[in-house]
């Protein structure tokens, strides 16, 4: 199993839209149409922007590329994000994608995430 964290950068205009747009859409769809296991989600608030954080567990990396590419090829998700940047503008400044990996002396090897 792996783990990855994403972290988005938001303009602080866009907070409650792109929270919205998150937990309303991009949610269900990951979840319910591509299996993607998110296990938590985070917000941290600077002057400069929103970070908004989630963790997400994989069986393997091919399962993880493979959910994304079908996730960002999603019809709905397409419509969802050009109608949400007409109305508010930039929901995202940048992202960080880190796969972790687990050490072989972690406390996370055996358990389930």
């Amino acid at each position: 199993m792996i783990n990855q964290l994403r972290i988005y950068s938001v303009p602080p205009h866009n907070r409650g839209p792109f929270l919205d747009r998150f937990r309303d859409h991009a949610v269900r769809i990951m979840s319910e149409d591509y299996g993607f296991r998110i296990q938590a989600m985070w917000t941290s608030e600077t002057d400069d922007a929103l970070k908004f954080v989630y963790l997400l567990n994989w069986d393997d990396k091919a399962q993880m590329r493979d959910g994304w590419a079908a996730f960002m090829a999603n019809e709905e998700w397409a419509a969802i994000k050009k109608r949400t940047a007409a109305q508010h503008g930039d929901f995202v400044l940048g992202i960080e994608d880190l796969i972790l990996d687990p050490t072989d002396f972690s406390a996370a090897i055996g358990e389930e995430m």
